[in-house]
């Protein structure tokens, strides 16, 4: 063997002892990556989450420790925002070049926004789909929720907090004033014959002290859901498939008319109430319905420190029938992924965990948020008091899916929506006529969308 030989024989000898060190350490590496991408007990991942103040608390004390149960080395940490805060705070994070949150929770129409900047991952892209678990079923989602994480295709984001505009009532008022009960096939005309007999005076002082309903009438972003839901159990539009205001016709003030008659019907003041105060006014028992979020059943009906009512008391459906069927809308809160984190794994270990059905039974037995599966709306819930919330969600879906029952989609879908809140306030406060308020307001809204 010649001296050259015995160098290149001892040569190759080292490469391949070296390529093999090398496919270890790679080996090695991929292994500590794939630990550290759910965290280790030495080096724990945090996840920033953007959230409503409203319920961002509720979901860090009573949801983060369940997780934890499970995936002890990923720390959650929620940022509550107040809610006309929320969409600037995001929009800036997610085109700044130092993004502070991992992952956002965003209401149903800003993911047409949220989606054109790029700052969401696409859910059910090659990225996502590797760290997927397999038994999370994207086909067992109820359609309306999860189309209201999708825009122009793709699935940027998943429902962890489900809700939909329902009717509440108070059976103790109803029973007092000598009438059955509603039920969901209840049209608007009967809704209003029985209105007239639940504004009482209830202590016989002269003077009427519990009233048929409290609902949004106030200047704010979801006083137009409440017009928009009768339109639709009208048989009308917000937009026709042309993209363009559909609303301003014969029946959409007449849907106008009939959110404004509600006033009618309304404790003193009530041109004034938003979400707190007409909720305020059922929990005390002066108003015999409600027109609000679904979501705020078990703070209403189940938990004492909030409300003077108990879950036999108060009845949950959707809200009345009219030319083309019941009424609702939804509002769904969507979560999606930073598409400029370095959590990407941790952020939807959390996200998939929170929208599993062990997840969203956890949810809706601790935080009272509604699930969006169909195997957890037709599985016996955790707690007695969510059996008539499913039988009335499940319904609810399928009446927002029928009707197309949420708000205008479209990355100007927040500016639509205050030109609705600025007209439709001035179609009940009676500062002009139906017709001129949705006339003005398909202006500005096709204008603002082009």
């Amino acid at each position: 063997m010649s001296s050259e030989t015995g160098v290149l024989g001892r040569n190759k000898k080292r490469l391949t002892a070296m390529a093999a060190a090398i496919v270890m350490m790679s080996a090695t590496g991929s292994a500590v990556q794939a630990e550290e991408g759910q965290g280790t007990a030495e080096n724990p991942v945090t996840v920033r989450i953007i959230a409503n103040e409203a319920f961002a608390n509720t979901w860090q004390t009573t949801l983060v420790p369940e997780f934890n149960k499970v995936y002890p080395h990923i720390e959650v940490v929620f940022d509550g925002v107040p809610y006309p805060d929320m969409l600037a705070k995001m929009m800036l994070d997610a085109t700044g070049t130092d993004p502070e949150y991992d992952a956002y929770l965003i209401d149903d129409p800003w993911v047409p926004q949220m989606a054109e900047v790029g700052a969401l991952v696409d859910l059910k892209g090659d990225e996502i789909a590797a760290i997927t678990d397999e038994t999370y079923d994207w086909d067992d989602f109820s359609a309306a929720p999860l189309a209201a994480g999708e825009w122009a295709g793709v699935q940027y984001a998943v429902p962890v907090r489900s809700n939909v505009l329902l009717r509440f009532y108070n059976r103790t008022l109803y029973a007092e004033a000598g009438l059955e009960e509603p039920t969901p096939e209840q049209t608007w005309g009967e809704f209003f014959a029985d209105a007239e007999k639940l504004v009482r005076d209830r202590d016989a002082d002269g003077k009427d002290d519990v009233w048929a309903i409290s609902t949004y009438f106030v200047r704010e972003s979801l006083t137009p859901t409440i017009w928009q839901s009768i339109l639709n159990a009208n048989g009308g539009a917000l937009l026709d498939e042309d993209g363009k205001p559909a609303f301003a016709t014969p029946a959409g003030a007449e849907s106008l008319q009939i959110h404004k008659r509600l006033l009618d019907y309304a404790p003193p003041g009530g041109l004034g109430h938003g979400f707190s105060e007409s909720l305020q006014a059922f929990r005390q028992g002066l108003v015999a319905n409600l027109f609000n979020w679904g979501s705020i059943y078990k703070a209403t009906a189940v938990d004492s420190a909030s409300t003077t009512l108990t879950p036999d008391e108060v009845g949950i459906q959707v809200l009345p029938v009219g030319s083309a069927g019941a009424g609702t809308h939804r509002g769904i809160w969507i979560a999606g992924i930073s598409s400029k984190t370095d959590k990407t794994e941790a952020s939807w270990t959390f996200l998939q965990w929170l929208t599993s059905k062990e997840g969203e039974s956890v949810n809706a037995a601790l935080a009272g948020s509604f699930p969006a599966r169909i195997s957890t709306l037709e599985s016996e819930p955790a707690e007695p008091w969510l059996a008539p919330v499913y039988q009335t969600l499940k319904h609810a879906y399928e009446v927002a899916a029928e009707g197309g029952m949420w708000r205008i989609r479209s990355p100007r879908s927040d500016a639509a929506q205050q030109i609705l809140a600025d007209e439709i306030a001035r179609g009940l406060a009676g500062q002009v006529e139906a017709d001129e308020a949705l006339d003005i307001a398909a202006e500005k809204i096709e204008r603002a969308l082009r």
